[in-house]
Parts: structure tokens; C-alpha cells; sequence
């Protein structure tokens, strides 16, 4: 990919970054701080044990070693805008699933590299991917502190000064991330259409078993803290919805030859959309069917 072409995909996703920010309030941040439990437990299932899962994982299931770095990779990125949608249609806990976001996308300019490059390195295979390209964290990191903590950070200034601005187009920013996704994920795929199809197989098992894995973990966390419905979903969809779009980001601009890397990133923006939205609908059903109606962040029992 040219240099022009790289830094303006960097260019979308760190507006893509700004967008999301203009829903964020200082007032989202103090949450976390006033009740920390809840955005605890999903940061840490976010950064500790997700990335941690993915890395056994890809020591105890053979597999290629591009799709175990691209598999580590999406493991070591933040949740992404679109859990927040899909956590307010499925009635979870959105005040704080907007608020992890946020802590979250400032967490990673330092935690996905760090990530990244810990894990990636503690599997043989994937260390000698890295060693052969020779990227220094250092690049990793300025490249993830301009795409996401530059931009979140201009993006909240400029919901404090111009709120009304924030208001009117922050809708226009949610519309533009989701098409950031959906463009990155077809640059990958349409670049490396005849690997994928050669291997769809092996892609297509090892992105759904990840995801199904992210979403378990973020579930049994929230539920082994005994957190709410509400609670419990957002941080599920939190954990198990990555911004597979910075992924793809970071793969273009330092690990462009590695065909396998891309088409596991792509896969994943896809599939994440299909899944969090199934989750969503059974929840929504099994609401329905047991007469649960949540609100405030609270369950209320209808009927009997």
C-alpha cells in the first residue's frame, strides 16, 4: 500500500476516533471513577485476560503462524463504537459501555502494543514473524497515540466548547465509523480475495471460536462479579466487539505483506457485526419470553 494511501486510512480512523468522542462527556470518565466495578471488570477482561486467553490459544491449537498474530492482534484492541449501539438495543448498561469506550481507547495508546508486542513474542511462531519484519513497539505505539488518543482528546475538547456542534454531528461520525469498518474490511478482503478463499475454511473457524471466546470472557467476568443484566451485556459486548478497524489500521501500516494477518482482521469485522447483533436479538427474545423488562440499569420481573 503507498504512503498516501496509508496515512489517509490513519487519517479515517483517527476521525473515525474524533467522532466517537464528541458522544463523550467528562461526566462519562467521573462514572467510571463513581462506580467502578462494572468498568473495571471489562477493562480488565479487555486487557488482561482476553489478550491472555488468545495467546494460550494460539500455543495450543496449530495454526498458521499470520493467523495467530492477526488473532493477538484483534485480541490487544479496544472495544469499538459499534458495541455502544448494539448494547443499547439490547438494553444493557449504554452509559457505561460508552464510558469504557472512552477509557478504554485512551488505555490503548499504551496496552495494545504493549500486547501485542509481549505476546507475539512469547509465541515462538509469531516471534519470528516479528523479528523478520522488525517493528519496533515504539512505532506501534505513536502510530495507536495518534489514531486514538490525539483525536479522542480533540474530540471531547470540542463537545465541552461547541456542544451543539457535538449534538448535530456526532450522528454524521457514528454513520462514518461504521463506514470506516465496512471499507477497511473490503480493502483487506478484495487485496487478499484468492488467499482468503483458499483458506476460508481455517479463517472463518478461527475468527468464530475467538469471538465466541471474547464474548464468554466479558459474560463470565461480569457474572463472576455478580454485576446486572445491564451491566453484564455491555460489558459482554464491550469485550467481545473489538475495533477491528484500528487492527486493520496497524496491519496496513506495518505488516502489509502479511496476507493471512489482514484477512483474520477483516473476518473479524464482519462476523463481530453478525454476532453482537445475534446476541442482541436473543437477549431481546428472552426478554420477551420471560417478561424481563430492564431499566435504570435495573431488572424488573413482570408477571409471575
Amino acid at each position: 500500500m503507498s504512503q498516501a494511501s496509508l496515512i489517509t486510512l490513519n487519517l479515517i480512523l483517527a476521525m473515525m476516533m474524533f467522532g466517537i468522542a464528541l458522544s463523550l462527556k467528562l461526566a462519562d470518565f467521573k462514572r467510571v471513577l463513581k462506580a467502578p466495578r462494572g468498568p473495571i471488570t471489562g477493562l480488565l477482561a479487555q486487557f488482561i485476560l482476553l489478550p491472555l486467553i488468545t495467546w494460550l490459544l494460539t500455543l495450543m491449537v496449530p495454526m498458521p503462524a499470520e493467523v495467530a498474530l492477526g488473532l493477538i492482534l484483534v485480541s490487544s484492541c479496544p472495544g469499538g463504537s459499534f458495541s455502544n449501539i448494539v448494547t443499547f438495543l439490547a438494553k444493557g448498561n449504554t452509559a457505561m459501555s460508552v464510558s469504557m469506550t472512552g477509557v478504554a481507547s485512551l488505555a490503548a495508546t499504551v496496552m495494545t502494543p504493549f500486547n501485542f508486542m509481549l505476546y507475539s513474542s512469547l509465541n515462538s511462531d509469531t516471534a519470528v514473524l516479528l523479528t523478520q519484519i522488525n517493528v519496533p513497539a515504539s512505532n506501534i505505539l505513536v502510530i495507536v497515540a495518534l489514531v486514538l488518543a490525539l483525536p479522542l482528546s480533540l474530540g471531547l475538547l470540542a463537545a465541552k466548547l461547541w456542544p451543539v456542534f457535538a449534538a448535530r454531528s456526532e450522528p454524521f461520525f457514528r454513520f462514518i465509523s461504521l463506514l470506516t469498518l465496512f471499507l477497511f474490511v473490503l480493502i483487506a478482503l478484495t487485496s487478499n480475495w484468492s488467499a482468503f478463499i483458499a483458506g476460508a475454511s481455517i479463517f472463518l473457524l478461527a475468527v468464530i471460536v475467538h469471538n465466541a471466546i471474547a464474548l464468554l470472557v466479558g459474560f463470565s467476568s461480569a457474572r463472576i462479579m455478580k454485576l446486572n443484566k445491564a451491566d453484564t451485556r455491555a460489558i459482554t459486548l464491550e469485550v467481545g466487539l473489538q475495533n477491528s478497524g484500528l487492527g486493520l489500521g496497524i496491519i496496513f501500516t506495518f505488516f502489509d505483506n502479511l496476507t493471512g494477518m489482514a484477512i483474520i482482521a477483516a473476518a473479524w469485522g464482519c462476523w463481530h457485526l453478525i454476532s453482537g447483533m445475534g446476541l442482541c436479538f436473543y437477549w431481546q427474545h428472552h426478554d420477551r419470553k420471560h417478561g424481563i423488562k430492564i431499566a435504570s440499569n435495573k431488572e424488573v420481573q413482570c408477571g409471575s
